[in-house]
């Protein structure tokens, strides 16, 4: 069986060997089980690097995990020396492997992440606050644009009066703007709009996954960005 996958985390097993944690073009989330990936001379460890694209050769399911017998790289060009896009890798990976851990089969999502990546290898260096804010389009969780001003972020309506500090006047606005826009990639926002919506639109994801937590490389993507 042949799988196109998204790397988003993985567990080393042992001295040689791993679990690769993935989301997958036709079955949503999954994790394999790659034996020898840290063997001394396999050189396919190189490519446990988050959200890289990779094509997997596995065998039938065994124990619930498939195993890796072939894997290869779908996108050379992902890899960078760059340390912010890295930071941003790092973090949306996080992210996702929280948030995709019960999601089926979405093809939508697998090119949604797939037009985040095009959109960073253009050094779109906010791309990452859109492609989260987009995700929830694709989980059904958006809010419903409403001419109200303020952003309630445990209901998902605007309203008339602020329900959260994160949620003031100008933030709510952003939302509205992100919602309603048909090139949401487009939208320029201020180094103080962006700290700002990134805190808004974790508090949103907070009310509305089930143990969320932030992704451990927050305080990087904020110093950096």
């Amino acid at each position: 069986m042949t799988q196109e996958v998204f790397l988003l985390s993985y567990t080393k097993y042992g001295d040689h060997d791993a679990v690769l944690h993935c989301f997958c073009r036709e079955n949503g989330f999954e994790s394999f089980f790659a034996k020898g990936i840290y063997a001394p001379k396999n050189k396919k460890k190189a490519f446990l690097f988050p959200l890289n694209e990779l094509l997997l050769y596995t065998s039938d399911k065994k124990k619930n995990i498939q195993n890796v017998i072939k894997l290869e790289q779908r996108n050379s060009d992902l890899f960078t020396s760059d340390i912010r896009k890295n930071s941003i890798l790092f973090f949306i990976s996080d992210l996702l492997n929280q948030v995709l851990r019960n999601e089926n089969q979405n093809q939508n999502i697998y090119s949604e992440i797939s037009l985040f990546l095009s959109q960073l290898q253009m050094d779109n260096f906010q791309s990452h606050l859109i492609f989260i804010f987009r995700l929830l389009k694709q989980q059904g969780l958006q809010p419903l644009f409403s001419d109200k001003t303020y952003l309630n972020p445990e209901s998902g309506n605007f309203e008339e009066t602020e329900s959260h500090h994160f949620f003031d006047k100008d933030i709510s606005a952003i939302w509205k703007e992100l919602i309603v826009s048909q090139n949401p990639y487009d939208i320029k926002l201020s180094r103080f709009g962006k700290q700002n919506f990134l805190d808004s639109i974790l508090v949103y994801y907070h009310y509305h996954f089930t143990d969320f937590r932030e992704p451990k490389s927050l305080e990087i993507i904020k110093e950096i960005f």
